[in-house]
């Protein structure tokens, strides 16, 4: 594995001064998305579950990445829901705890500017995925109403489009899923939810942890080199439900990739990285895991929240009552302006 421990030197020398890095590269996304696709249980819909859904989860799961570069307006509002610099102690610029956050993010933006800093420099990574998570609840809503409507309808009008409307709904929930896989992936990279982002920085560095720019060869081309997507497969974990709200698990998550920021450090000091297997795989698999563990997890408790959701607006109907075949959702979806 002489290459890879060339490569790495010579990446890392290359980068210095390189701006915000992307967390996980291609590859890393893509195969988060596609395991955590490939590990949905049974009782969610058959379009989900087959390997066309899983490639084109894989491939949309970098698209908040391959948009970069759109304008200044653009990269400067979305850059910073890509990371969040959490201290050693989970806090985030001596405010609140990566446990602990305000429920929108206009709360989170005061509560950082009474510390002196703003999202824009912390960074807004949880707020991501809990609206994104929100967005995937209420396309799989959508997604029931037609279901149900189409099958308990008696006018064939209704049917029909209401059909036609499901369909077009899938796309958009591989298109969301894939959104929401990207920030759940970035939120499983340990250099993308710490202050010691690229390098340990200029923190007390008692134990002499690089200050090299390690972030974008790690992640990226050390991955596409080294990790199979079967490594990650393997490892994705068993379904967990917090029984808590989404603001609160995408919290405890980060927090939990916050504790293996040392363990990474400690491994590239020892050389893991420069070998191709070993330590070094072992841990970046179970990192990817982790991402494709939590994505499922999200994917099957938006879809159990959507039964008891509503659709349309004004009035809002009930998932549940459309479902029984108490309603037929058409006027409301289709719109009645």
């Amino acid at each position: 594995m002489k290459y890879v421990a060339v490569w790495w030197l010579a990446s890392v020398a290359t980068l210095a001064g390189v701006g915000p890095a992307l967390a996980w590269g291609g590859t890393g996304h893509r195969w988060i998305g596609r395991a955590a696709i490939e590990t949905l249980p049974d009782d969610l819909p058959t379009f989900l579950r087959t390997k066309a859904a899983r490639d084109a989860v894989g491939e949309l799961s970098r698209e908040p990445d391959r948009s970069r570069g759109s304008g200044k307006a653009h990269d400067s509002d979305r850059d910073p829901g890509h990371f969040v610099d959490g201290d050693d102690d989970g806090r985030l610029a001596e405010g609140p705890l990566l446990t602990a956050l305000p429920p929108t993010r206009e709360e989170y933006e005061t509560a950082l500017r009474a510390v002196g800093a703003t999202s824009w420099k912390i960074g807004y990574l949880p707020y991501s995925i809990v609206e994104d998570w929100q967005q995937l609840k209420k396309d799989f809503a959508y997604w029931r109403a037609d279901d149900g409507g189409a099958r308990h309808t008696s006018d064939p009008a209704h049917r029909a489009w209401l059909e036609a409307d499901r369909a077009e709904r899938e796309q958009q929930i591989l298109v969301d899923i894939g959104t929401l896989s990207h920030f759940v992936g970035d939120g499983s990279m340990p250099l993308h939810v710490t202050v010691h982002f690229n390098g340990w920085g200029p923190y007390p560095n008692p134990n002499g942890y690089t200050t090299s720019p390690v972030h974008t060869p790690w992640e990226g081309t050390y991955v596409r080199l080294n990790v199979p997507y079967d490594a990650v497969l393997s490892r994705v974990g068993t379904f967990q439900d917090c029984s808590c709200p989404i603001e609160q698990r995408a919290g405890a998550y980060l927090a939990t990739t916050l504790a293996t920021v040392i363990p990474f450090y400690e491994l590239e000091k020892s050389g893991a990285f420069r070998e191709g297997g070993g330590k070094g795989l072992a841990y970046t698999a179970d990192r990817l895991a982790a991402g494709a563990t939590e994505l499922r997890d999200e994917i099957v408790l938006a879809w159990r929240a959507s039964e008891a959701d509503t659709v349309g607006y004004k009035p809002m109907i009930s998932v549940a009552d459309i479902e029984a075949g108490k309603v037929d959702p058409y006027d409301s979806l289709y719109g009645g302006d």
